[in-house]
């Protein structure tokens, strides 16, 4: 069965958000967000009474990156090798006269570039809440269409119970309302900047520093934390840990559905494009490449973990071997989750759903995988354990002989004096042994609906 989206026009319009991600942490952008805070920084401490106001408004005027000379940046970086100070130096060169005397007038360059970076990941925090919404929205509906589609579940790697596939994505579903709950829960303890100077005591940004803080962060959009967080990084720390999380869903999912595609199963299957190849050498293959590419990225991804907790590790009030890994760490992150974001949305979108190879799979056990329904209901007879002692011996027996669990059973009389070949026929039919499953999608659905998350 056919998802709902089209191949390509899903493929198309899913590469933006990877692409938005590349923006975002984008050289361009950082370095505008640092020339933003040093306009902001200027335009509080003129209205504060700390610089000229005309000085102000030529410094905000000018702290746009396509008014700085890039040459001098770009020669003040093989000059300084320092992270901001070509920044700051090509704003001063910009400015006219003598304005570009008051540009960084009192913070520290951790104040710049924590507070850019803060700015980075808020608007790749938006991409992902717009994205978990999108697969929220499809995992919806795919529950909603198969609340009652009949399946095999399976424990161990192996046939256990009948579920239903909707059961399965309603799950799925669940999990990632909890990520998007965490996603909202971590924004105000995440988006706050930094106004302190160089050891976090704000002596350098005057008496009015308090009030100066407030008011350059808010001007950007940001909160103002409890006091500096220069050595504290658990923020960023707990966001990396976050996207493991987002990101070790989604490559579950990837990789059950790579599972579930396997010809030997074939109940899923990933969007094909007309064109597409799979192989350069054997033309029949439809490979499951883009799913294939969620789960081998977010493999990859789980190995920055391991250093989120390294980067909380900070010695004294600064300490530079340990917070530049952020500035690796964190956009990889946000670019690899992204990737993942893209691929699973294709996938997710437009899965092919076979119905009828479901159904189909349920009768390769021959009827065993049953033998939990025929136990329950011959324990009422015989006692439940006594039950499952016989069952156990006619299951075993049956699978070790290659005959079949009615065969096994009718050679059984202390089953076959308690059940009728009625009753059997009843018990032997999987697609009526998916327990409370339908009612279960009902109420996730109804509580997803009703919780609004996936609301525009």
């Amino acid at each position: 069965m056919m998802g709902t989206s089209v191949f390509d026009s899903v493929l198309l319009k899913n590469l933006w958000s990877t692409e938005e991600m590349r923006t975002i942490f984008s050289d361009k952008t950082r370095m505008q967000n640092w020339l933003d805070y040093e306009a902001a920084l200027a335009i509080e401490q003129a209205e504060l009474g700390l610089i000229p106001k005309d000085v102000a408004k030529v410094i905000a005027d000018t702290a746009k990156l396509e008014k700085l000379d890039m040459d001098y940046v770009l020669e003040q970086v093989r000059l300084t090798r320092h992270p901001l100070v070509p920044t700051i130096r090509g704003l001063e060169h910009a400015c006219p006269e003598h304005y570009g005397e008051y540009v960084h007038f009192g913070p520290t360059t951790q104040d710049v570039i924590d507070t850019g970076l803060v700015l980075q990941l808020k608007d790749a925090h938006h991409t992902f809440l717009r994205d978990i919404k999108v697969l929220g929205r499809a995992l919806l509906s795919l529950s909603e269409q198969h609340r009652n589609t009949p399946m095999v579940g399976r424990t161990l790697a192996l046939q256990a119970l009948p579920i239903t596939f909707g059961h399965k994505t309603a799950i799925w579903l669940t999990e990632l309302a909890r990520h998007y709950q965490r996603l909202k829960e971590i924004e105000p303890r995440l988006f706050v900047g930094s106004v302190v100077g160089a050891v976090g005591t704000k002596a350098s940004l005057s008496d009015k520093a308090d009030e100066l803080e407030a008011r350059v962060l808010k001007r950007l959009g940001l909160a103002v934390p409890e006091i500096s967080w220069q050595p504290a990084r658990d923020r960023f720390s707990e966001y990396g840990m976050l996207i493991g999380l987002i990101s070790g869903t989604l490559g579950k999912i990837a990789n059950e559905i790579l599972l579930l595609a396997h010809n030997e199963i074939d109940e899923l299957s990933e969007p094909f494009g007309k064109g597409q190849v799979g192989s350069s050498t054997m033309p029949h293959k439809r490979n499951p490449a883009i799913v294939e590419n969620a789960a081998c990225v977010s493999n990859t991804l789980k190995a920055n973990l391991s250093v989120l907790t390294d980067m909380m590790k900070h010695q004294h009030e600064r300490d530079g071997a340990i917070w530049k890994m952020e500035w690796k760490i964190m956009p990889e992150l946000c670019l690899m989750l992204s990737v993942i974001f893209d691929n699973m949305k294709t996938v997710i979108g437009g899965l092919n759903v076979h119905v009828e190879k479901m159904r189909e799979n349920m009768d390769i056990l021959g009827g065993f995988m049953l033998a939990e329904r025929v136990m329950f209901a011959l324990s009422d007879k015989a006692g439940k354990q006594t039950a499952h002692e016989i069952v156990y011996e006619a299951s075993m027996s049956g699978q070790e002989e290659g005959i079949t669990f009615v065969e096994a059973i009718n050679r059984d009389t202390r089953i076959r004096d308690h059940i009728t070949q009625e009753e059997l026929d009843a018990l032997l039919d999987p697609t009526t042994y998916v327990g409370n499953a339908p009612a279960q999608v009902d109420r996730v659905v109804a509580q997803t609906k009703a919780s609004g998350w996936l609301n525009d």
